[in-house]
């Protein structure tokens, strides 16, 4: 597909009779840029040039509609089908057991998480893996976004990968993420003891047309689910996850607390106390629902630090 782009590109280019340089001045990159992409050498192109490359070529979408072609070859293959579906998703529910979702993580905590892969080739195949990552965030901003409802464990929060100054800023983006209305952010804490996704992520997406399917995911595996009634078990088990949880609110307090690094697990209240709080909020809020695809009232979440 990067092949397929690049050659796109060049027949755009000479048909609009410009030099690689002057297309460069154009997307305001170097000629040996343009070089790379039309021949499908050195790092694949980020979303934002391939948006660039369209407009200076009057290609009319026909290279916006091609990248996602492309990056998507910079990710394993038991990947790529979990993230065509995705990108199509108006609902992703995510319980991540290990590292903060893709779709959340800060440009340099997603650079650390990458590099940890020991099938890594290169340092160009990683800067490829990290534009194509933080081209998939752009969704959450698009007038398409989807809801995304995220179940981090505690574990996520207490392991600094990338060091204490990389984890502090993925921190402080989650919690500015935490605020926005589209996104719910929840933590599973140690207390709870064990369950049922205790041996990697689960991701549950609903499509367009209300179908859904499921994605579990370990440090160099993947499987997409799409028999009903094996989503529909799934299900089930998020949905336990979610009720176990704690509350958005909560939520929110665990994850600053962290950040500051004055966390004890020790003042996490009971689990009847939680439930009792939780309920209060929820009455708060207008009587939103617990589990399920239930919102609460923006007004009753906390604003941002």
């Amino acid at each position: 597909m990067a092949a397929l782009f690049g050659a796109r590109v060049r027949r755009l280019r000479v048909a609009a009779g410009l030099t690689q340089a002057e297309l460069g001045d154009k997307v305001h990159v170097v000629s040996t840029r343009i070089t790379q992409i039309e021949r499908a050498s050195g790092a694949k192109p980020t979303r934002e040039l391939a948006r660039a490359l369209d407009v200076a070529l009057s290609a009319d979408d026909l290279l916006v509609e091609l990248w996602p072609y492309v990056y998507r070859e910079a990710f394993p293959d038991w990947s790529r089908k979990f993230m065509e579906h995705s990108e199509r998703a108006v609902v992703i529910r995510q319980y991540a057991a290990h590292v903060v979702p893709g779709l959340l993580q800060t440009e340099d905590y997603a650079r650390a998480v990458l590099a940890l892969d020991a099938m890594l080739d290169s340092e160009a195949q990683l800067e490829e893996r990290v534009a194509a990552r933080m081209g998939r965030q752009e969704r959450l901003s698009s007038p398409d976004r989807p809801e995304l409802l995220v179940i981090l464990d505690e574990a996520v929060l207490r392991r600094p990968i990338g060091g204490n100054g990389v984890m502090r800023q993925q921190l402080v983006r989650l919690l500015d993420v935490a605020a926005e209305r589209h996104i719910t952010v929840q933590v599973l804490s140690f207390d709870q003891g064990g369950h049922e996704a205790m041996g990697g992520s689960l991701t549950i997406l609903t499509r367009p047309d209300g179908s859904e399917l499921a994605y579990t995911e370990g440090s160099d595996y993947g499987q997409l689910i799409e028999e009903p009634a094996n989503v529909s078990r799934y299900k089930v088990i998020y949905d336990r996850l979610r009720a176990a949880a704690l509350p958005p609110l909560m939520s929110f307090d665990m994850i600053r607390s962290t950040m500051e690094g004055n966390y004890r697990g020790a003042n996490l209240p009971s689990r009847t106390e939680r439930r009792r709080l939780a309920q209060e909020q929820l009455q708060q809020s207008g009587g939103g629902r617990l589990r399920g695809g239930g919102r609460q009232n923006p007004a009753g979440r906390r604003p941002r630090p």
